[in-house]
C-alpha cells in the first residue's frame, strides 16, 4: 500500500477569520528536529520504527464522532494541514454525536461559565481546564454559523421543556449557560458537517481496529500508530499530531465494572463501537487517566442481546404500571421526572444486608391492558427518534428495526418477561437475576399499589392521582431497567492545550485527546449539552495546537 494524500485544504477555507483565534499558541511548543534521534549515530533506523509508512499525514484523528469531526475541519480549515481520520464502524461514523439531540452549550458569560464549572466540578476539574473552556465555548454559535448549521439560541434544553439549560441552575455562574439547538438534532448536524469534511478532502478510513500508538523511546514522541486495515497490519505516519477522540467505554463490561460508581450499568444507548479501545492505547505510552467513574445517563431498558447491545427506552401507553427493586418493592413515583443526565445518581444506593445495589436492575411491570394499549418501544420513524434506532442509520453499523407495533416480537424473542401469577413472574425474573426478586414481597407490593388504586391517593410515594391505575389484568409482563444513558467521561488526562498528560503531568509530545475520551466535567456531569460543546471546544483547541508544531519528520525534508 503506497503513501496517501489525505486532504487537499487549498481548494476551499471555510473559516480562514478563524485562523488567528490559534496564532501564538505554541511559540514554544515547536519540536521540529525532535525525532532526528529516530536514527542512531549509525544511520540506521531504531527496530521500534516502521521500515516504511502506509499512510503519511500531518493530523491524525483517531475515532470519527464530534469531536473527531472538529479536530479534523479546524485542523484542515483554520491548520492548513492533511488530515488523515480512522474509524472503527464499517460506514459512516458519527457516534452519539450523530444520534443525540444536537444541543451544544452556549455561554453568555465566559466568566459566569467558568464560576458554574468550578461550582459544580468541586475542585476535581483545574481551574485552568474551567477558564479555557469557558473562552473557547461561548465561540460555539459563531462556529455553528459558519459551518451552516442551522440552529437557535435556547435558555432550557428539549428535555427539561425549555426551563433549564443546566443541570443544577442553583449554583454561581448557573444563569450564564444557554443552548443552542440545532434543527433536525445530532444527524442533522452530522450530515452537513460530513459534506464539509468532504469537500475539505479529508479521508476516512474504515473498519480500523487494534490501533497501537508509535513512541519515540528517547523523546516520548508520538509518531503516529500501527493499526489493522484491510487485511493489513498497517503504519500510520502523524507528522504533526496525533487526535485521540474515541469516545467512552460504554460498552466495555470489564472497564465499566472496574471504574464506574455503579454496576451493572447496562443501561447505555448509543454508539455500540464505544469500548474503550483508546485507554490501553494512551496506558501504553504514559498517560495518566482521569475522571473514569463519571458517566452521563438516567436508567434504560436492557434485554441482554448480543445482536441489539444497547438499551432501548420504553415507555408504557397506559399507566398501569409499577417500577420495583430487585426484591420486589416501590421506590418511587414512577411519574417523576428523572434526569437524563445525572438520574443515574439514584442508583447509588447500596444495601449492605445484600451486599450488592439494590435498584440495579429495577424492574417495570405491567399487566395486559398496558401491553395492548400501543407500542412500547421506539418508532424509527418519530420525530426525536434517536440512539441506535433512528431511520437514519445504515443497517451495517448494528441499528435497531423498530419496536413492533403490538409488542409481540419483543415478547418471543425473550425481551418482555411474562407469566399468568405473580409468582410465575418472579420465575422469570430470577433468570436474569438470580435469586433476588422474593415472590411474597412483590404479590404484596401489588397488592398495596393496587389499593392507592382504588382511593385515588399514594401518600408514600405520591404519585397523581389520575395516574394510579392498577395491576389487574392479567398476565404481567416485567423487564428491567439499569443505569446509564448517553456516555461515559472518563479517558486521559488533558491540559487546557487539550494535550495529553502524563502520570506527571507533563504533555506527551504530539498527543492530543478530545470529546468524551477523557471529558473534563467531574464530580458530576453539570452542562447540558455539553457533550456537543465538549466536542467543539477541545476539538477546536487541541486542533490549534497541534497545527502550530514543527513536523516531527522536518529534518528529513
Amino acid at each position: 500500500m503506497g503513501t496517501t494524500t489525505t486532504n487537499n485544504v487549498s481548494r476551499r477555507s471555510f473559516l480562514k477569520g478563524a485562523a488567528a483565534a490559534g496564532a501564538g499558541l505554541v511559540a514554544t511548543a515547536a519540536l521540529g528536529g525532535c525525532a532526528a534521534d529516530a536514527e542512531s549515530a549509525s544511520g540506521q533506523q531504531p527496530d521500534w520504527m516502521p521500515e516504511s509508512w502506509d499512510y503519511e499525514t500531518d493530523v491524525l484523528v483517531i475515532g470519527y464522532g464530534g469531536a473527531g469531526m472538529w479536530t479534523a475541519l479546524t485542523a484542515a480549515d483554520e491548520g492548513q494541514s492533511e488530515v488523515l481520520i480512522l474509524e472503527k464502524a464499517p460506514v459512516r461514523g458519527g457516534g452519539n454525536s450523530a444520534i443525540n439531540l444536537g444541543e451544544f452549550t452556549i455561554p453568555v458569560d465566559e466568566e459566569g461559565c467558568a464560576t458554574y464549572i468550578k461550582s459544580f466540578s468541586r475542585g476535581l476539574t483545574p481551574d485552568v481546564m474551567a477558564d479555557a473552556w469557558a473562552k473557547e465555548a461561548v465561540r460555539n454559535g459563531e462556529y455553528a454559523t459558519k459551518w451552516g448549521l442551522p440552529w437557535q439560541q435556547n435558555e432550557g434544553t428539549l428535555a427539561s421543556r425549555y426551563t433549564e439549560s443546566c443541570e443544577y441552575p442553583f449554583l454561581p455562574g448557573a444563569d450564564s449557560m444557554e443552548i443552542g439547538a440545532i434543527e433536525g438534532y445530532g444527524m442533522n448536524f452530522w450530515n452537513i458537517m460530513d459534506a464539509h469534511r468532504q469537500e475539505l478532502g479529508i479521508e476516512v478510513l474504515f473498519s480500523v481496529e487494534n490501533e497501537e500508538l508509535i513512541q519515540n523511546p528517547d523523546t516520548l514522541e508520538i509518531l503516529g500508530c500501527w493499526a489493522d486495515y484491510d487485511g493489513k497490519r498497517i503504519a500510520i505516519k502523524a507528522r504533526k499530531a496525533t487526535m485521540m477522540t474515541i469516545g467512552g467505554f460504554e460498552f466495555n463490561e470489564d472497564l465499566k465494572n472496574e471504574h464506574l460508581k455503579v454496576y451493572p450499568a447496562l443501561g447505555f444507548y448509543g454508539w455500540p463501537y464505544n469500548t474503550g479501545d483508546g485507554i490501553k492505547m494512551v496506558q501504553d505510552v504514559g498517560a495518566q487517566l482521569w475522571h473514569m467513574n463519571c458517566m452521563i445517563g438516567g436508567a434504560n431498558p436492557n434485554f441482554h442481546d448480543e445482536e441489539y447491545p444497547y438499551a432501548i427506552q420504553l415507555s408504557p401507553k397506559a399507566d398501569n404500571y409499577i417500577w420495583v427493586d430487585r426484591t420486589g418493592k416501590r421506590w418511587r413515583n414512577e411519574k417523576a421526572s428523572s434526569s437524563p443526565h445525572v438520574g443515574w445518581h439514584e442508583y447509588l444506593r447500596f444495601d449492605d444486608k445484600i451486599c450488592d445495589f439494590p435498584l440495579i436492575p429495577t424492574w417495570a411491570i405491567i399487566d395486559q391492558t398496558a401491553f395492548d394499549a400501543g407500542q412500547l418501544g421506539p418508532d424509527p420513524s418519530a420525530k426525536l427518534a434517536r440512539g441506535m434506532y433512528s431511520s437514519a442509520l445504515p443497517d451495517e453499523v448494528g441499528r435497531f428495526p423498530g419496536w413492533s407495533q403490538d409488542n409481540k416480537a419483543e415478547l418471543e424473542r425473550g425481551w418482555l418477561k411474562t407469566a399468568d401469577t405473580v409468582e410465575g413472574l418472579v420465575e422469570e425474573m430470577r433468570k436474569v437475576d438470580p435469586g433476588m426478586m422474593d415472590a411474597e414481597t412483590l404479590k404484596a407490593t401489588i397488592d398495596q399499589y393496587n389499593a392507592c388504586c382504588a382511593s385515588g391517593s399514594d401518600p408514600e410515594f405520591g404519585r397523581p392521582a389520575e395516574t394510579l391505575l392498577p395491576l389487574e389484568n392479567p398476565p404481567y409482563y416485567a423487564w428491567p431497567i439499569y443505569p446509564g444513558g448517553c456516555s461515559t467521561l472518563g479517558g486521559p488526562k488533558k491540559n487546557e492545550h487539550a494535550q495529553v498528560l502524563d502520570v506527571n503531568d507533563k504533555p506527551i509530545p504530539r498527543l492530543y485527546a478530545a470529546g468524551c475520551f477523557g471529558n473534563f466535567a467531574a464530580h458530576t456531569y453539570g452542562i447540558s449539552g455539553g457533550n456537543n460543546a465538549e466536542n467543539m471546544v477541545w476539538g477546536r483547541i487541541g486542533a490549534r495546537h497541534a497545527c502550530a508544531l514543527e513536523p516531527w519528520d522536518a529534518s528529513e525534508a
